[in-house]
């Protein structure tokens, strides 16, 4: 097949509802249940990449059941549930379009289904396992039905691996099926230990994908779920060259022009991040203007929000700036209940001022205004304190920062209540603010030792603890601080090893060659500073803005007001 284009939808559509010359014909046991319906709304010239699932059903649906699939590869719930729906609605007894409905709902690489989408799931689930079908198209039903199962008893975690055990048979069972392969990978992924990082299950689904990418170099779920297993230090050298691929498979995609970015920013690539964003950011907001939505995409907030980390690893606070006060006004985003929506709000204010070491910006930050209740969010609204608290702490105001220690830990345990496997990392991530605020206070107090011993406490969990997915990295690396720390209590060679342990997991991040720069620099290692310093004007040369760190650096080596 070629090209998944907008155009095959149409003509395939077009087909499959006049081929013999009638309408759609809706199943009327789907008339209760409460399914995206409409025309797709699709930008730029609606390529999707390429991939041909052999268990489509009528022969005149296929162009819009594979597009319908494409669609879910790329992480277009809403049109592939829609796409579904017409095939349905074509051929209602075609069980694997329910099947796609009931996958466009889980969302697996996700936050988890709400309530309504569950019992939506089941209810189409429901109604195909009343359809005739093969074994193999049973197969697919039983596996995705697995996790849909008693949801109101069983928790998430536990039916994501039901489904993930039911997909590793379909896939040995069915060797040669491509899309039993990427869904099991897929399945892999969803179910991997979000906190720590021995990344078993990536390493698992990267294998697999990759033993099929070089044959099928178009599928856009090969390369998204490739670059899905690879987003961690460890393993993201494998995943570049499928990175700089996957945009150009699905060009009419907003996730697949951001995703390659974080393959970009675990390896500190900072210029094709700000590529890819921007692009992602010019289709989400197509996307938005198109299906008329009443709040902001949550696709264009997730692509400012790297952005603003690339541009500030830049040393680019101008251009950084300029992305901020494109949501600063914003109040409605849709969906609401996806962490990707919500994240930027707090982490970009909480960005520009710690990155920027501008202790009075942070301390004065204030929570962004939506419509809707931060108790939703507590993780998210711990970045904002956890700002505020660094910003008072640098600036003597220690009874915020006790307040805001309070405000953590409330909500650290309101995030523990919540009973939610797939929030363990937000937990941890919570757990280390507050013992980095608790850190900084001792040290501030003049309690050095307790100050150091609480720091090395924080930058031990951060060290075995998982970056979250939808984050470009934490608004500031515990490992940083700690340097920053060292060097404070004049131990240079000390912040010097912490500086270089930090850019192997965080390659050239602004704050980390500087900081070991100073440090280099203060054990009188010039060549070693010269290096770092010399680091800093390469990364910073298409800056818009100059930092006061890149004319010390600059001073250093000799260019001083030259250009570089």
């Amino acid at each position: 097949m070629n090209s998944l284009k907008l155009i095959a939808l149409v003509f395939g559509l077009l087909l499959c509802f006049n081929c013999k010359n009638k309408t759609p014909n809706p199943n009327p046991a789907l008339a209760s249940i409460d399914l995206q319906r409409g025309d797709l709304l699709l930008c730029g010239d609606g390529q999707f990449g390429e991939l041909k699932f052999s268990l489509s059903c009528n022969y005149e649906t296929r162009e819009a059941f594979d597009l319908a699939v494409a669609l879910l590869h790329s992480f277009q719930y809403n049109e592939s549930e829609k796409a579904f729906v017409k095939v349905i609605d074509a051929d209602p007894n075609c069980p694997m379009a329910y099947w796609g409905v009931a996958m466009s709902i889980y969302h697996a690489a996700w936050f988890p289904p709400t309530k309504e989408d569950l019992l939506k799931g089941s209810s189409v689930l429901k109604i195909a396992k009343t359809l005739s079908m093969d074994d193999k198209q049973r197969d697919y039903i039983n596996a995705i039905d697995a996790f849909y199962t008693n949801w109101e008893t069983i928790d998430h975690q536990t039916r994501a691996k039901r489904f993930e055990n039911k997909m590793e048979q379909i896939h040995l069972k069915y060797s040669e099926d491509i899309e039993a392969a990427i869904f099991y990978s897929l399945a892999l992924f969803s179910t991997r230990d979000r906190v720590g990082k021995d990344f078993i299950n990536e390493r698992k689904a990267g294998k697999i994908l990759e033993g099929l990418f070089k044959e099928n170099p178009n599928h856009p779920g090969i390369a998204h779920y490739i670059i899905h297993n690879y987003d961690n230090p460890v393993l993201a050298q494998k995943g570049l060259e499928t990175a700089r691929r996957y945009a150009s498979i699905a060009p009419s995609s907003a996730h697949a022009q951001h995703m390659p970015s974080h393959i970009f920013t675990r390896l500190g690539i900072w210029e094709e991040s700000i590529e890819s964003n921007l692009l992602s950011a010019e289709s989400s907001k197509c996307y938005t203007e198109s299906a008329a939505l009443t709040g902001t995409y949550f696709e264009e907030l997730h692509a400012i929000d790297y952005l603003v980390y690339a541009y500030l690893q830049n040393g680019d606070n101008a251009n950084a700036e300029l992305q901020y006060n494109q949501i600063k006004e914003k109040r409605t985003f849709h969906p609401t209940n996806i962490t990707a929506a919500i994240y930027p709000l707090t982490a970009i204010p909480a960005r520009l001022a710690l990155e920027n070491k501008d202790w009075k910006r942070a301390a004065n930050l204030k929570l962004h205004e939506m419509n809707l209740s931060w108790k939703q969010f507590p993780w998210q609204e711990a970045i904002h304190h956890f700002a505020i608290a660094l910003g008072a702490v640098n600036t003597s105001d220690f009874n915020t920062v006790e307040e805001k220690i309070e405000v953590l830990k409330n909500l650290h345990q309101n995030l523990i209540a919540l009973n939610d496997k797939t929030k363990s990392i937000q937990i941890k991530l919570v757990e280390i603010q507050i013992k980095t605020t608790q850190a900084w206070l001792s040290f501030r107090k003049n309690d050095l030792k307790k100050g150091l011993a609480l720091m090395q406490e924080a930058t031990e969990i951060e060290r075995h603890t998982s970056k979250h997915p939808v984050t470009p990295g934490d608004v500031l690396p515990t490992i940083e601080l700690l340097g920053n720390m060292l060097l404070e209590m004049n131990k240079p060679k000390e912040a010097l090893l912490v500086f270089e342990e930090n850019l192997k997991d965080r390659p050239n991040r602004f704050n980390g060659i500087y900081g070991a720069a100073i440090a280099a620099k203060q054990i009188g290692n010039n060549e070693k500073a010269t290096l770092y310093f010399k680091q800093l004007i390469e990364l910073t040369k298409y800056s818009n803005n100059e930092r006061p760190e890149i004319a010390e650096a600059k001073t250093f080596v000799g260019i001083k007001n030259q250009s570089v």
